[in-house]
């Protein structure tokens, strides 16, 4: 296995526990994912620093109106820059149940921390409009990315 596809399947592992500590409702493990100095922009617009306030803020939203939530994270891409960098780009939603549509889009930037863990530095969260995206679409074609235009059948 290269070292890539190592680096690969932590990063994997490090999401999922994120969406595991999600799921107990337990924000000092959802924070511990997250470096010291960390950014998490909610799809609210909400801006968190370090992973001690994303955990301490995420474990006020459990303990409320997450209670009993879940995250359901579903990776589209993840491309490495150097050793210790990697942008990580999903799908995915928080709700109740089975997610039955990821509406939300997030983009991480995770990094190999000075331990060799692999950590959220940043966290930047979009709710997916489809019906605007469409729009776009339909009257500016040129705005369609490239990758949407290939997949499309």
């Amino acid at each position: 296995m290269s070292s890539n596809e190592i680096d690969t399947t932590a990063i994997h592992a490090l999401l999922e526990r994120s969406a595991e500590a999600w799921g107990r409702g337990d924000g000092a493990g959802y924070g511990a994912c997250f470096t010291d100095d960390a950014t998490d922009v909610t799809f609210v617009g909400t801006v968190y620093h370090g992973g001690k306030e994303i955990g301490a803020a995420h474990q006020a939203l459990f303990d409320s109106f997450l209670k009993g939530t879940r995250l359901t994270i579903d990776i589209q891409e993840i491309r490495h820059y150097g050793m210790d960098t990697a942008v990580v780009v999903t799908r995915g939603e928080s709700g109740r149940g089975e997610a039955k549509k990821l509406g939300k889009l997030a983009t991480y930037t995770v990094i190999r921390d000075t331990g060799g863990e692999w950590r959220i530095a940043a966290v930047q969260k979009t709710q997916h409009k489809p019906i605007m995206e469409a729009i776009s679409f339909k009257f500016q074609p040129a705005t369609r990315p490239a990758a949407r235009t290939a997949n499309r059948s």
